[in-house]
């Protein structure tokens, strides 16, 4: 076995002093919000901050022939959200603040890892501070700073050569305090358990992301008016250019839609609610 890699910060080096944090890390309690044979994941307070815990025991080889059978690199542990973490900080998009990471095992198969990140709290996803616009309008300012914050998350998103795979709104973290307004808001993406970093971002990749976005979008009330706004800001085109250009791109997106609503609904019908 190799020797353990990650770090620690306050409270966790403090509270884990001279124990071996693997061990500590599976003694943390909490409410559970997956329970795999491989993986879990909890929200667990600390000082009366809180704080969600991933933890990876191993994917086994079964999971790894499946992965590579498709023709997709699996996801062994911890250590691919850690280092989208990283990425996105340096791109300058907000995501969530890692405090604790490790990782043993030379055994792709057996490895074990775990990552601890601050609750970003208080946060409303966007799917559910959007969820009846169709109804009730926001205000129009809002909306706008809304759509702009997002696109300009996903071109550097993008830009920066990493890609989400799940790239809904319920990704999108809105911050409360303070009350979000057209002039002052914050966005912070979550999730980052399989994106993908490389030095450049595959335009396949970057469509399916954009199709998630677009597909979990449809029913919030938008406008073609919106859409293109969201096009202008992502590219950083004319729109007759992008209208000309990436007229390949936009019909993909259409033709994606009703393959992501039954992987939606496979996926996310029966969450829990985070």
């Amino acid at each position: 076995m190799s020797a353990p890699e990650g770090f620690l910060e306050e409270p966790f080096r403090s509270l884990w002093a001279g124990s071996d944090p693997f061990v500590a890390v599976e003694s943390l309690q909490g409410k559970i919000f997956r329970e795999l044979e491989g993986r879990r994941t909890l929200r667990t307070e600390v000082a009366g901050k809180g704080y969600f815990v991933k933890i990876h025991r191993g994917v086994g080889w079964a999971e790894i022939a499946k992965n590579l059978l498709t023709l997709r690199l699996p996801v062994l542990g911890a250590e691919n959200e850690w280092r989208a973490i990283r990425r996105l900080g340096e791109l300058g998009v907000d995501t969530m603040r890692a405090v604790a990471f490790g990782q043993r095992g030379e055994n792709p198969a057996r490895q074990r890892s775990f990552l601890i990140t601050e609750e970003l709290a208080p946060t409303i996803s966007l799917e559910d501070f959007c969820r009846d616009w169709a109804k009730t309008p926001p205000p129009v300012r809002l909306k706008r700073a809304l759509i702009r914050r997002v696109a300009e998350m996903a071109r550097k998103l993008h830009s920066g050569g990493v890609n989400h795979r799940d790239f809904y709104l319920c990704h999108f973290l809105l911050h409360l305090d303070p009350t979000p307004t057209a002039a002052r808001l914050r966005l912070s993406l979550i999730d980052l358990h399989r994106a993908q970093v490389r030095a450049r971002t595959p335009a396949r990749w970057r469509d399916k992301d954009l199709a998630a976005l677009h597909f979990s979008a449809l029913g919030i009330g938008l406008t073609q008016r919106d859409l293109l706004r969201f096009l202008a800001v992502y590219f950083t085109r004319p729109l007759r250019s992008i209208l000309r250009d990436e007229a390949p791109l936009l019909a993909r997106l259409a033709r994606a839609v009703p393959r992501l609503q039954e992987r939606y609904v496979r996926k996310f019908a029966n969450r829990d609610a985070r």
